[in-house]
């Protein structure tokens, strides 16, 4: 594995589209094969719902695994991450339209919330990966929002599935890594893809 992350510290940040969750744990993993230092985060609802996709324990038990750190769960934790300056971009991966609203409306009121707060202190890259039944509806607004708010940037994203869910858009997870070095470089990878991509 070519280790072209080495060294990059990446807040790695889980919010509540538990559906994705396996996703976003295999990009977690493939990160820390590139060299990436993960500092762990999970909203107050991911880390403490248990859903048909896994429960809240073992959710947190895998990242923290996989990270090597304990999970950073509660406001008060999530804090320091920017005046100690623990991280060069922070990745919040799934994004839920609810966590997208707070961003885009500068609502601080969960771990994510706050660890991206703190980090942009010091103008640093967010990257968010969307996943969203209504992001084309009523949640469209903050992703424009964001769209054009300097620092956060955006995995690309397609519909999942245009027929049963027209409004639902969903990161493709296996372009994370891709999309972190462009946001190291200031670049937006093409936001929005009609195409699954073919990467692992």
């Amino acid at each position: 594995m070519d280790e072209k992350l080495r060294g990059l510290r990446i807040g790695y940040a889980l919010t509540g589209s538990f559906c994705t969750f396996e996703k976003s744990f295999a990009q977690a993993e493939l990160l820390r094969e590139m060299g990436a230092e993960l500092i762990p985060i999970m909203s107050e609802n991911a880390s403490s719902v248990s859903t048909r996709f896994g429960t809240a324990e073992d959710n947190v038990k895998r990242l923290a695994e996989i990270c090597g750190k304990p999970v950073i769960t509660t406001i008060a934790d999530a804090e320091p991450i920017g005046p100690k300056s623990l991280t060069d971009i922070l990745v919040v991966a799934p994004c839920t339209s609810n966590t997208a609203a707070k961003l885009a409306c500068s609502i601080t009121d969960t771990a994510v919330t706050m660890a991206v707060k703190s980090h942009l202190r010091s103008g640093k890259p967010v990257l968010l990966a969307i996943s969203s039944n209504d992001s084309l509806l009523g949640s469209a607004k903050n992703l424009g929002e964001l769209f054009n708010r300097k620092n956060y940037y955006f995995v690309p994203m397609l519909q999942d599935d245009c027929v049963k869910k027209p409004a639902s858009l969903v990161a493709e997870f296996p372009m994370i890594p891709q999309a972190v070095e462009a946001a190291m470089r200031g670049v937006q990878l093409r936001p929005i893809i009609y195409h699954k991509s073919d990467q692992r």
